[in-house]
C-alpha cells in the first residue's frame, strides 16, 4: 500500500508540474503570481530579509555542495555521499535543461537579491527538494529513534519550503517557478531514492 501511495503521489505530482509547463510554454500572465507578486512586498522588513537571504543561501550550490563534501569526508558509509554527489549533478544537469527549455525571464519589480539566468523551474527549489529531501530519506530509513525521525524530518520538509518561499520573498522567482520545481523535484527524488534503496540496503 505505501508503495502503491508513493507512485500515485509521484504521478500526481509530475501532472500538476504538465500544467503548470504548458501554461509557462505559453507565455500567459498567471493572476496567482501577479497576485502574490504584487503584494509580498507588505510584509518585508530589514530583519526579516536578512533572515530570509540566509534561508536562500542554504538552496545555493556552495551550501549543498559544501554538505555533500563534508558527508564524503567524514561519513563512514561512503555510499551515503557519493549518493549525495551524484544526486546533485542529476538535478543540476535536470534544471539546466529545464531553464532553457521554457526561457521565462525572471521578476524584474523587486529583486532584492540580483540573480542570472531563467526563471523556471527555480533552481534553489528544485535543488532544495532533490537535496533535502534525500537526507529526509536517509533519516527515515536510519536506526534513530521514531521521535528523532518525526522531528529531523519535519525540520528538513519545513526548510525546503522556506527555501522556496525565500525566493519568492525576495522576488527573484514567481510563486508558479517555486511549485513547479517542487513538482518537478519531488517525483525525481521519488525515482532516485528508489533506485539507490536496495544498494544502500546491501551496504
Amino acid at each position: 500500500m505505501k508503495r502503491n501511495l508513493k507512485w500515485i503521489i509521484c504521478i500526481i505530482s509530475f501532472l500538476i508540474f504538465i500544467i503548470f509547463a504548458v501554461i509557462v510554454l505559453k507565455k500567459e500572465d498567471i493572476y496567482l503570481d501577479s497576485f502574490i507578486y504584487k503584494n509580498v512586498s507588505k510584509f518585508m522588513y530589514d530583519n526579516l530579509t536578512s533572515v530570509i537571504k540566509y534561508l536562500t543561501y542554504l538552496g545555493s550550490a556552495l551550501a549543498v555542495i559544501s554538505i555533500t563534501i563534508f558527508a564524503l569526508i567524514f561519513y563512514k558509509n561512503k555510499k551515503y555521499g557519493l549518493f549525495m554527489a551524484m544526486d546533485l549533478i542529476i538535478i543540476t544537469l535536470i534544471q539546466l535543461v529545464l531553464k532553457n527549455i521554457f526561457s521565462r525571464g525572471r521578476p524584474v519589480d523587486i529583486s532584492l537579491i540580483e540573480e542570472s539566468g531563467y526563471s523556471f523551474p527555480s533552481g534553489h527549489s528544485l535543488t532544495a527538494m532533490a537535496f533535502y529531501g534525500l537526507i529526509i530519506y536517509y533519516i527515515y530509513t536510519s536506526k534513530l529513534q521514531k521521535s528523532s525521525k518525526v522531528l529531523f524530518i519535519f525540520l528538513f520538509s519545513f526548510l525546503i519550503f522556506l527555501i522556496g518561499l525565500s525566493r519568492i520573498y525576495l522576488g527573484v522567482h514567481y510563486f508558479t517557478d517555486v511549485i513547479g520545481a517542487f513538482t518537478f523535484s519531488l517525483p525525481y527524488l521519488i525515482i532516485y531514492t528508489d533506485i539507490i534503496g536496495n544498494k544502500l540496503k546491501s551496504s
